[in-house]
């Protein structure tokens, strides 16, 4: 089996943000920050320790925050050459010419039209997506270790993770077949399943490697749950076609796009930082 090597990325970074208004009437949700980083900083960090060439934003109107924070910023860092200031923190945020693609999703139909929008740029070749608000920690990256796994069994890969059953109706949840270690075959994908009905309590955290017939089904795919195109209801069509796993991720995830979600993001990766950990600690402790 020959198995195409993953060189691409696409992030969906079109959507409105609305559960974080006001703060994010200006400012897009994947630029808010956990610590020190923007949520977008730290999936294209994810993406480039997993050795990803590309990245592909999926944006919309009002976004440009996005682009800006991953361009040269001359005033900036001319002043702190100037002050004999470091440029060393702003190395991740500059992405070479040709690896950075924008794309507009004109309207917000769904994270499967978003995808779509991408096709051109993905065009034959196998591509990840990174869902920004879902933060994923781990050494190695949560997609470092899902593309090893991926260069041995080729197909279509999702991330798995185990959430109590108790929340499984909240979430996309996998239908396990043979497990061979952290890998899992897919027999299914079950959208939000009532409780006591889910197959497993494996849920989708928002890291996927899909080859591109997938964008073929999206092209032709109408809308599904909500109005929108899903993304969910095209993988699924690829289910016994092609190979199909879960990667179970060990990590640590956290679930940005919820506010209380981001609250504990900021205390656990402030607690991790040892410059600021022991201060942070302190503080929780007199709460």
């Amino acid at each position: 089996m020959s198995i195409k090597p993953l060189r691409k990325a696409v992030f969906p970074v079109g959507g409105l943000g609305t559960r974080f208004l006001p703060a994010t009437k200006a400012l897009p949700k994947e630029m808010l920050p956990i610590v020190d980083r923007p949520l977008i900083q730290y999936a294209v960090d994810e993406a480039l320790e997993a050795g990803i060439e590309q990245m592909i934003f999926v944006t919309g109107r009002g976004k440009s925050a996005i682009e800006d924070h991953f361009d040269i910023a001359y005033e900036l860092e001319s002043t702190m050459a100037q002050r004999g200031k470091s440029l060393e923190i702003l190395h991740q945020t500059r992405l070479k010419p040709g690896a950075v693609a924008y794309v507009r999703q004109q309207e917000p139909m769904g994270l499967g039209h978003a995808v779509c929008c991408a096709r051109d740029i993905v065009g034959d070749e196998p591509f990840a997506i990174f869902l920004a608000d879902e933060l994923m920690v781990g050494q190695p990256g949560c997609m470092k270790q899902m593309v090893d796994a991926y260069n041995r069994v080729g197909g279509n890969l999702v991330c798995g993770y185990e959430v109590p059953p108790e929340e499984t109706d909240r979430y996309g949840i996998i239908s396990p077949g043979k497990q061979d270690g952290d890998l899992v075959e897919v027999t299914a994908l079950v959208e939000k399943p009532k409780l006591g009905t889910a197959p497993s309590n494996l849920m989708i955290p928002g890291r996927y490697i899909l080859q591109p017939e997938v964008m073929r089904v999206l092209e032709t795919q109408g809308k599904g749950a909500g109005g929108e195109i899903q993304l969910t209801d095209a993988m699924a069509q690829m289910i016994g076609g092609q190979p199909f796993h879960a990667y179970k991720f060990g990590g640590r995830r956290f679930d940005c796009g919820d506010k209380a979600g981001y609250i504990q993001a900021n205390i656990a990766l402030a607690l991790d930082r040892p410059e600021i950990g022991p201060a942070v600690r302190k503080f929780i402790d007199t709460l």
